[in-house]
């Protein structure tokens, strides 16, 4: 009995250790991927950041409204 709950605790162990490998490797792919694409759209990128300036000071203007209202 105690050897069959040993076995299924390595089990677990093997299948968590493979699980976080995977999940390791996919977020390295992910960053591949995001500095790639910075790097082939980068002037797009700087149209985008460029329009989003507005937005993000009207946005700051109205939390700060709201923290200095409290």
């Amino acid at each position: 009995m105690a050897e069959e709950v040993k076995q299924e605790e390595k089990k677990t162990d093997v299948k968590k250790i493979l699980w976080t490998i995977f999940k390791v490797i996919l977020g390295l792919a992910f960053l591949v991927l995001g500095v790639l694409a910075i790097i082939r759209w980068w002037s797009e990128l700087l149209v985008v950041i460029k329009g989003c300036i507005g937005l993000f000071l009207i946005l700051a203007g109205i939390v700060t409204l709201a923290i200095a209202r409290d």
